[in-house]
């Protein structure tokens, strides 16, 4: 089936992770989608986990694209970036703001050559106003945003905000700048005219904590109710008891049929007394294995989960049953990369990972005409490199 975006062509600028996130989904959805990199390449080239020195990291965000190295900097690098953006539907863009502008490829100058063209930048703190400047990187972002204080309030006995290694702000924005170039497409179909979308992680970050805001203008009495991991004797399983029914199943697989009566966990007063029913299940599964906990409450139609790795996961037949890998070739490897995290027609893994400028040659002859001459050119004067193609071993 072919993809509901085959036929839009991207040109993706952006580097590290929101970026290339975004026009990875893009990609999955069959969108042409070519990613302009410097001579040395998207800096996540390079990051470990490598196998036969090919990034694993930059390959599940980057598969199914094309890869055309260009020196920018060079006026006639620039130029190459122009007349491929005059022959695009969208442009992603993650520089620091004004850096397009400089380049002469901002949205007031390419669009005036393609009104058509949707362009998404995504920045820490938007295009413009005071804070446009700042450098923002994921955890930068992650803790300006409230969000790590609101998640240190959660914990028991800490006093320094959690380490982080899981970069939510980076995913989050490039799962909105998705949405909107989608959105911006369809508008687009019927005005005939593009737009620019200006994609901030301190908005999306904002726009995920719905309770914080909704708390911060309205401050609680008591506590929000947590969910805590309750430990087994060789693990931890995840509760999640949330409604009365949820509740009273709990309740009687744990063997307490009377909590179902007990005032103290009787509707409100349940959250007040919510330590002291997760201590219950802690002495209700200290003596189980987590396999036998969680095999009794999902018997019993509780919420349950064990705690898994993503090893464990990437092993396991829901992964199987629902198609959440695929394998891509990229050098002499190849590896899992994860699918679409929805499922319909067309929507599907690149099948390839491309060397660092492994289509600048056939991307410039194919969508701008250019000779062999000219291209030879271009590459012995270093302002395109010409990559070597990615075989399969």
């Amino acid at each position: 089936m072919s993809g509901a975006l085959q036929g839009i062509r991207v040109l993706d600028f952006s580097a590290m992770i929101a970026g290339p996130y975004c026009g990875r989904l893009l990609a999955d959805l069959g969108a042409e989608v070519i990613k302009l990199e410097p001579p040395g390449g998207d800096y996540m080239r390079t990051r470990p986990p490598l196998r036969e020195g090919v990034s694993l990291y930059f390959g599940v965000l980057n598969a199914g694209k094309r890869s055309v190295a260009l020196d920018l900097k060079h006026p006639d690098g620039a130029a190459l970036a122009r007349d491929l953006a005059a022959m695009a539907d969208v442009v992603i863009e993650n520089f620091r703001p004004g850096v397009m502008a400089r380049l002469g490829l901002d949205y007031a100058a390419l669009s005036a050559v393609n009104p058509r063209l949707v362009f998404c930048s995504i920045s820490g703190y938007g295009q413009d106003g005071a804070f446009a400047s700042l450098p923002a990187y994921a955890p930068i972002v992650q803790a300006a945003s409230g969000y790590d204080l609101a998640n240190l309030s959660h914990q028991d006995e800490r006093e320094r905000p959690l380490n982080t290694g899981m970069f939510l702000a980076d995913y989050l924005t490039g799962v909105h700048a998705f949405g909107a170039v989608c959105a911006a497409l369809v508008r687009r179909n019927r005005t005939g005219t593009g737009e620019a979308i200006d994609c901030a992680m301190m908005d999306a970050m904002l726009g995920m904590l719905a309770y914080e805001v909704g708390e911060a203008q309205e401050p609680q009495p008591n506590p929000r109710l947590l969910y805590k991991a309750t430990r087994a004797r060789d693990g931890f399983i995840m509760l999640a008891p949330i409604s009365e029914a949820n509740f009273a199943a709990m309740a009687r697989v744990a063997g307490h049929p009377e909590w179902i009566g007990d005032p103290r966990y009787a509707g409100p007063a349940r959250i007040k007394n919510w330590d002291a029913l997760l201590a219950e299940m802690d002495r209700w599964a200290a003596d189980k294995t987590v396999a036998e906990c969680q095999a009794a409450m999902d018997a019993g139609g509780v919420p349950c989960s064990r705690f898994g790795t993503v090893a464990e996961v990437m092993a396991s037949p829901y992964v199987t049953e629902r198609g959440l890998f695929a394998e891509v070739a990229a050098g002499g490897t190849r590896f899992l990369a994860t699918n679409p995290p929805f499922r319909m027609n067309g929507a599907a893994s690149g099948a390839r990972l491309p060397a660092l400028g492994e289509d600048g040659r056939r991307v410039v002859a194919e969508i701008l005409g250019r000779s062999p001459e000219d291209i030879e050119r271009l590459i012995r004067a270093k302002i395109l490199l010409e990559g070597k193609p990615a075989v399969p071993g």
